[in-house]
């Protein structure tokens, strides 16, 4: 049975809404923009949570634009640097289903085309709107044969392709649902990554905050191997918002509290937490999800011997500067998405680089000779090619880095964990 996955644009693709900035490029000199920029956000909104036909909210925002193909120009340039994030991390997974992915649109192809195309979407899988221009390059209207410009036009025009297989629907809005709700397509999912609106997101199948998450509920390739929404990321002590908005925007799950609980240090895989409020040894011993703390503040001498013989990365700053709020989010994101351990307190120091069309193993173990050679030899009795390989050690852990060329058996991942002497094993990507 064949598989389509019918992928909206707006809010979904991208992170904003191309109408509505479209209107603040063309109205920048406008003297009453702020009051139209108001009317086209409410426009969309109301049709995109099901309170007004999309056909009315189609109309009255095009007649607001004023816009020509100079802006036109300008919103793409912008829009190519709002691709949602989880969906620009992705490209492998467009790159090997070109032929099942569909870009469906109540938008248009004058600004969605030159965006998605540098995802592997191809141009005739994608289906939106079109504008109609005069003589100068102003937009007049657009084409009302279309049957996306009409109220149920996804529907409409799913009917018409007649797509033999499973399909997929992923998006934010109002028309997204009414797939799910005509019995047309097998499963719909709420984005969530950029907005979440309730009347869409209570009917769906399933809430998904990013494509990560959508990927990994249906089995398929991505760029990482867990979504970073169920990693529960445990706050604790005067941390900075900033630094906590910067890794919600990455996607983690935030939680905050005063100190540190057994039970919720347990559920977490990141710790953020200030000199003050430092785990003991024994929190850390027992906190098995844990795989990297940051510390805006100087780490204890007791918590980096605990963290590391349980093969857990520590970052810290001791020389804290209030405003300099990037620092440790920036270092535990590059642990959690490359394996990068530079200026960590307690690990051995690599930098490896990004290898595309590979799996990134990391393998943590006791210093003790031969660990290497098991795990190569694990490799080879696999017939699986190491693409590139690092080893790092200090006195107490040595850390391990291995690129492998896709498909293979996952009992491969059980005989690594099972090497006598090792601390913690992951599949990075």
């Amino acid at each position: 049975m064949e598989q389509y996955f019918i992928i909206d644009f707006d809010s979904t693709f991208t992170q904003v809404e191309a109408l509505d900035e479209l209107a603040r490029i063309s109205l920048k000199n406008h003297p009453d923009r702020e009051g139209i920029y108001k009317q086209i956000e409410d426009l969309t909104n109301a049709s995109m949570e099901g309170r007004l036909s999309f056909t009315q909210s189609l109309e009255a925002r095009v007649k607001l634009l004023c816009a020509n193909r100079d802006h036109l120009k300008q919103l793409i340039s912008h829009l190519k640097k709002k691709v949602s994030t989880s969906f620009s991390r992705n490209t492998i997974f467009f790159k090997n289903h070109q032929d099942e992915v569909l870009i469906v649109s109540g938008g248009f192809k004058e600004f969605i085309t030159p965006v998605v195309t540098e995802y592997h979407i191809k141009k005739e899988n994608i289906y939106a709107n079109t504008f109609e221009f005069d003589e100068e390059g102003n937009i007049i209207g657009y084409d009302r044969t279309n049957p996306l410009s009409q109220e149920g036009g996804k529907v409409k025009l799913l009917k018409e392709l007649q797509l033999p297989g499973d399909i997929y629907g992923i998006g934010d809005g109002y028309s997204d649902f009414q797939l799910k709700e005509s019995g047309m397509i097998k499963k719909f999912y709420a984005f969530t990554e950029n907005i979440e609106r309730k009347s869409v997101a209570e009917k769906a199948d399933h809430v998904t905050p990013s494509f990560d998450e959508f990927l990994y509920l249906n089995k398929l390739p991505r760029a990482i191997s867990y979504p970073k929404n169920r990693i529960k990321c445990l706050v604790v002590g005067a941390i900075d918002e900033e630094a906590q908005a910067q890794m919600k925007k990455e996607g983690y799950n935030i939680r905050n509290r005063e100190e540190v609980e057994d039970k919720y240090l347990e559920e977490a895989g990141v710790l953020f937490c200030d000199e003050d409020h430092q785990p003991s040894p024994e929190q850390v011993q027992n906190a098995g999800r844990l795989k990297v703390i940051g510390i805006f503040g100087k780490c204890s001498h007791k918590l980096a011997d605990a963290a590391t013989e349980n093969g857990i990365i520590i970052f810290d700053d001791p020389r804290h500067n209030p405003h300099n709020n990037d620092f440790i989010p920036k270092r535990v994101m590059a642990f959690m998405n490359e394996g990068k351990t530079h200026t960590s307190c307690n690990f051995p120091d690599l930098q490896p680089p990004r290898v595309n069309n590979a799996h990134r193993l990391i393998h943590i173990h006791k210093n003790v000779p031969g660990i290497l050679a098991k795990i190569n030899d694990v490799f080879a009795r696999h017939n699986i090619n190491i693409v590139g390989e690092f080893l790092v050690t200090n006195p107490q852990i040595g850390y391990v880095i291995t690129d492998v060329n896709t498909g293979y058996d996952t009992e491969v991942l059980n005989e690594l964990k099972a090497i006598e002497h090792t601390i913690k094993f992951r599949l990075l990507y």
